[in-house]
């Protein structure tokens, strides 16, 4: 039996952050992974569909290249060549996340780990103990009842990462955000689209302004979906797959892919035979990711907070500090940001209008226009910031749409967690001509100085 300060079950995003940074407080680390160390969103999921999505943006410019006086002809997508490029995007990820774990002195355990006592893992028939254990075996792609996965005509992410043609059309059960960054790339390599979601809007967890103005662009590029009707059933034939709903609509297509979701990660690995308490197979951790039971801890998809692999890195690292003693802040959920990389993109940080509302706040709203902005006239790229702001107080949230709009949280980030208010932010001046000036814009047009925006 070998013993360490630190064992930790799944090597993705949560593991092993929370593996690197104990190593470097000096802890004596195992990270036990049976896949690849980096986990989903590696392999499966942040990083694949993000290529993918690049890809399909360089798709979406040679179609376009004649608005930008560029002579340019889209032929199609050589999917080997997609998939080249990407998996070579992965495989240098890849091998440089591996060098650091070993670089670190980490012990990285290959195979299924099952937790066999409070302080032990065994792997293949090795048993290794820990003066702590941290659970961080991830998620999967949930399906529906009855809605059987042959990862043929009925998909989920995880083959639609790895797809060697381009369907000719896609059903893609669910709007969220994993349905509407694929129902994105599938539109620009080609294929017809429809989403199909039970809710009232895409990206339902958003801000209901940005969600109506991705319906709205999704509408312009082409993309069909069906809002706020049930799944009933799905039919394969020999031509492909027909989805039925709740209200008798029916939709054929190609190919389904079913996007409803992600599970935890928690059956049969002998978290509640140690008496680790859960619901609904998810771990439930208190406000530094510690279990009931001692010596216990739980980070990443495995626990019921937001499914996103920066989540992760925070909560992995968040443990590896609380366990050397250094007594880290607990992570302000509110205050992570979030990204739809769908064209065009989504991004937020803080509270919706509607959550601002309901704790309480007496909100003002302002709504900055990107066709006011220089750089997003050039990238041909139309959206908005969006503030939310309690009256005379700070700002609680800022809700973007638009091409890279992805790329400006960094700074509505800051100004969200550190509690500033418009006329703080106001005089910071920004870079001309560039999408940024659009975060100062709003923020001094709510600060009743308006410069590119009517007051």
């Amino acid at each position: 039996m070998s013993q360490f300060d630190l064992v930790i079950l799944g090597g993705g995003s949560g593991g092993y952050a929370a593996a690197l940074r104990g190593a470097q407080l000096g802890l004596s680390v195992a990270l036990i992974e049976a896949d690849k160390v980096g986990g989903t969103c590696l392999h499966r999921g942040c990083i694949p569909t993000k290529a993918l999505l690049h890809a399909a943006e360089i798709a979406d410019g040679a179609r376009e290249g004649s608005h930008f006086g560029v002579k340019s002809t889209f032929d199609g997508m050589d999917m080997a060549g997609v998939n080249s490029y990407k998996d070579g995007v992965i495989n240098k990820l890849h091998k440089g996340l591996a060098g650091l774990v070993k670089s670190r002195n980490i012990t990285y355990i290959e195979g299924y780990g099952k937790l066999v006592s409070k302080d032990t893992v065994e792997v293949n028939g090795t048993r290794y103990t820990g003066k702590n254990v941290i659970l961080a075996t991830g998620s999967y792609a949930k399906t529906l009842p009855g809605l059987e996965i042959d990862g043929e005509k009925i998909i989920t992410s995880d083959h639609g990462t790895k797809m060697s043609y381009v369907p000719k059309s896609v059903i893609v059960l669910g709007g969220g955000v994993i349905g509407c960054e694929f129902a994105s790339v599938w539109k620009s390599f080609g294929s017809e689209v429809t989403i199909i979601e039970g809710l009232p809007h895409l990206i339902a967890l958003e801000d209901e302004s940005s969600s109506k103005q991705l319906e709205r662009a999704f509408r312009k590029r082409g993309i069909n979906f069906e809002l706020g009707v049930r799944f009933k059933s799905a039919t394969k034939s020999a031509d492909g797959v027909t989805v039925t709903l709740e209200d008798g609509k029916t939709f054929t297509a190609e190919i389904l892919m079913v996007s409803v979701g992600r599970g935890p990660v928690s059956a049969n690995l002998g978290y509640e035979e140690q008496g680790v308490a859960m619901d609904r197979g998810y771990v439930l951790v208190d406000d530094k990711c510690r279990t009931n039971v001692p010596g216990i801890w739980a980070v990443g998809d495995l626990i019921p907070t937001l499914q996103l692999a920066h989540v992760g890195f925070a909560e992995g690292i968040l443990v590896a500090e609380e366990i050397a003693g250094l007594n880290p802040r607990a992570i302000n959920y509110d205050g992570i940001p979030r990204v739809t990389y769908s064209d065009p993109e989504v991004a937020s940080v803080g509270l919706t209008t509607a959550e601002a509302k309901k704790r309480g706040h007496e909100v003002v709203e302002l709504s900055y226009d990107l066709a006011g902005n220089g750089k997003a006239q050039i990238l041909n790229t139309a959206g908005s910031i969006k503030l939310v702001s309690q009256k005379d107080g700070p700002v609680l949230g800022i809700h973007m749409v638009g091409a890279r709009v992805g790329e400006l949280l960094a700074e509505a980030e800051l100004i969200y967690n550190w509690e500033a208010r418009a006329s703080d932010v106001a005089p910071l001046i920004h870079a001309h001509p560039t999408l940024s000036e659009a975060m100062g814009e709003a923020h001094m047009a709510l600060a009743g100085k308006p410069l590119h925006a009517h007051g």
